[in-house]
Order: structure tokens, then C-alpha cells, then sequence
């Protein structure tokens, strides 16, 4: 099969995908939780959404909020052993979650894939960069040795990585961590996903680095039709590469909306935060950083309440001792979960209030 015939497949095969009626991926009460000698590890606990086929979706949160867990646990790259799902996992209409690992390694790379956080422990390091790419596009799609290379230096060429043809022969340690970004890149897409994770895509990439990549993976979606899930720690690098964005906090998803309504109109005080974490190009040298106090919940024993509570300034005692469910905002994409959120008289009475405490001190 030439490099030619197999984009060709691999447009039937988006093409076919496009015909299936409602969303491309439907999560519904997923619940991921590990067995250790403390207990439970309630790392996913609960979350349902759907994402639209050619969509993409920011999943956000601080470390340890369940956002990676949440994506793997999606794809079933999770060990069986000390790990308990429940829930369901629809995509392109069948259901996924108890599949076959015969049947799972089908999915993998030909119809959703993964780019992982850290590229220099996710490549195989004693392996050429042209073989690695080759290897899953020889399995899925049944290509020559010969097609598979000539593919492979498509791809790098597709992912603007200089001088291509000599990347194909060197290994990982070789490249740059951006080259190396790069090519996890070209290897998620290598056989035409139709859903793409990217997990923390620029991590310890410098600034210049991270919008090159974003702008690369933006481009190859748009231009592939691939659905887009990314994950992220950082509200900014979601702004402008996202359709929708969903919060997540201890396990749980405490907002979700489109990405504009989200930005204009967050409700909850946790997304806040996260949002005046990021420091501000305008601020004078040597600003103290805006940072969220206390610690991210115990999942083993996580709050009664309303699990950001203990680290709300806002919070008050329904917060400690009633879980808020989702709630529908103005608009009707957006929900969240807060007994006082953002803008209603209690949380704007509490803000002057901290406002004026500050002015005193």
C-alpha cells in the first residue's frame, strides 16, 4: 500500500465514522478507583459528558484532580490489577469499557490515540524514530516495510521537523525535546485517529516550543477532522485551542462549558483560582503569584461536602456538610458545581468582604 492509497483508507475510514449518528464518545457515571494499603483511591469518581465528532475538549485541573486517570481509564491503558471501573464508555456507538484486549489493541492508534506527557520515557529509547512511527502503521494498516518508511518521513514532514529524512535514522535521545514532542505527534496520527488524547503535550517545553506544538495540533485536526481531547493543567493553553472546557477537582468534573461562556462567565470559585494562578505578562517584576492555599483533597477520604471547600475563601457551612450537585448556568451547555458561585450576592458580598480585610491589614 503506497503512502497515497493510505491516506485514502484513511479517509474512508473518518468518512464511515462520520455517518454514525450522535456523539463520537459518551462517558456516563465513570468511576476509576485503585485498591492500596490506605484504602480506595477514589481517582475518577463519577464523571459523565459527550464530545462531538471534529470537537475538541480541554480537560483542566490541578495534579491529582483525575484528568489523566480520567483519559487512560477512556482508553483502557489502565492495569487490571488494583484498579475497579464502573460506568460506560460509548464510542462511535458501541460500548468499550469491558472490551477484549484483542479487540482494545484494535482501537488503539487506528481509531483513538495518545500523546504522552513525557516523549523521551514514552519512545522506545534503543529504537530508529522512522521504525517506531512504521511499526504501528505495518500493523493497522497492513503496509510494506518500504510504504511504511516512505509514510513515516510523510508524517515527520507533516509535523515540520527538519530535516526529516535524517530523523527517520536517529533515536530519541538524539532530538530535541520539541523534535521529540514532534514525533509523538506524528505517531498518534500516524493511522488516521479519530480521537486524539493529548496528555500535558507541552510539558517542560519552553513558551516559543508550547505554541508551536498547540498550533501543529490544532492544524493536523482540523485538517485530519480528528476529534481532540486535551489535557492540561493550565486554563491558558486551553483558551485558544478548545471548543469546550471541563474542570475537574478530586476526581469529580465541577464545570463544564464552551470555552467562550466558560472564560466570560465562570462560576466556579475554584476555576477562578485557577484562573488567577496564571501569572500576567503586565505584572511588574517580582509580583507575588496568586496561589490556591491548603492542599488537593484525600481521595482515600475526600470532604463530605463540597470537596474544594476547605481551600474556598468563599465557602460557607452548606460547602462543609452538602456535595452540591451539577447545576445549569444562563446557558445551557454550562453547568457547575457550587452552592454560592461566582457573581451571586453571597459570593459578592464575601469578596468585599476579603477586599476590605486585605485593605485593613
Amino acid at each position: 500500500m503506497s503512502p497515497q492509497q493510505a491516506a485514502s483508507a484513511r479517509d474512508l475510514v473518518q468518512a464511515s465514522s462520520r455517518q454514525i449518528e450522535g456523539p463520537l464518545l459518551e462517558v456516563t457515571d465513570l468511576h476509576t478507583h485503585f485498591r492500596t494499603d490506605r484504602g480506595l483511591v477514589r481517582a475518577v469518581d463519577g464523571v459523565s459528558f459527550s464530545l462531538q465528532r471534529g470537537r475538541s475538549l480541554g480537560i483542566v485541573g490541578e495534579s491529582g484532580s483525575g484528568k489523566t486517570v480520567l483519559s487512560r481509564s477512556i482508553m483502557g491503558l489502565l492495569p487490571k490489577r488494583n484498579t475497579e471501573r464502573s460506568g460506560s464508555v460509548y464510542f462511535e456507538g458501541r460500548e468499550i469499557i469491558d472490551l477484549p484486549m484483542a479487540e482494545r489493541r484494535r482501537i488503539w492508534g487506528r481509531e483513538m490515540s495518545m500523546i504522552f506527557q513525557d516523549p523521551m520515557t514514552s519512545l522506545n529509547p534503543v529504537m530508529r524514530i522512522g521504525k517506531q512511527i512504521g511499526e504501528g502503521l505495518r500493523l493497522h494498516l497492513g503496509m510494506s516495510k518500504e510504504d511504511a518508511r516512505a509514510t513515516a518521513l510523510h508524517l515527520l514532514r507533516d509535523v515540520r521537523i527538519p530535516e526529516p529524512e535524517k530523523r527517520l535514522d536517529q533515536y530519541a535521545f538524539e532530538l530535541s525535546g520539541g523534535m521529540r514532542q514532534r514525533v509523538m505527534i506524528a505517531l498518534a496520527m500516524a493511522c488516521g485517529p479519530t480521537l486524539l488524547f493529548a496528555d500535558e503535550p507541552t510539558t517542560a517545553l519552553d513558551v516559543t516550543v508550547q505554541a508551536q506544538i498547540l498550533d501543529l495540533i490544532n492544524v493536523q485536526r482540523r485538517e485530519r477532522n480528528m476529534s481532540l481531547i486535551l489535557v492540561t493543567h493550565d486554563l491558558g493553553v486551553v483558551a485558544g485551542h478548545t471548543d469546550e472546557i471541563m474542570v475537574m477537582y478530586g476526581g469529580r468534573m465541577v464545570e463544564k462549558a464552551p470555552t467562550r461562556v466558560l472564560f466570560a462567565n465562570m462560576k466556579m470559585p475554584y476555576t477562578e483560582a485557577l484562573l488567577n494562578s496564571i501569572p500576567k505578562i503586565e505584572d511588574p517584576s517580582h509580583t507575588r503569584l496568586n496561589v490556591i492555599p491548603g492542599r488537593p483533597p484525600d481521595l482515600v477520604n475526600p470532604p463530605k461536602g463540597c470537596r474544594f471547600a476547605p481551600r474556598c475563601s468563599f465557602a460557607q457551612d452548606r460547602c462543609i456538610t452538602e456535595e452540591p450537585p451539577l447545576m445549569t448556568a444562563e446557558h445551557p451547555e454550562h453547568v457547575y458545581a457550587c452552592w454560592y458561585p461566582v457573581g451571586s450576592p453571597s459570593h459578592r458580598a464575601r469578596s468585599a468582604e476579603l477586599a476590605a480585610n486585605a485593605g485593613a491589614r
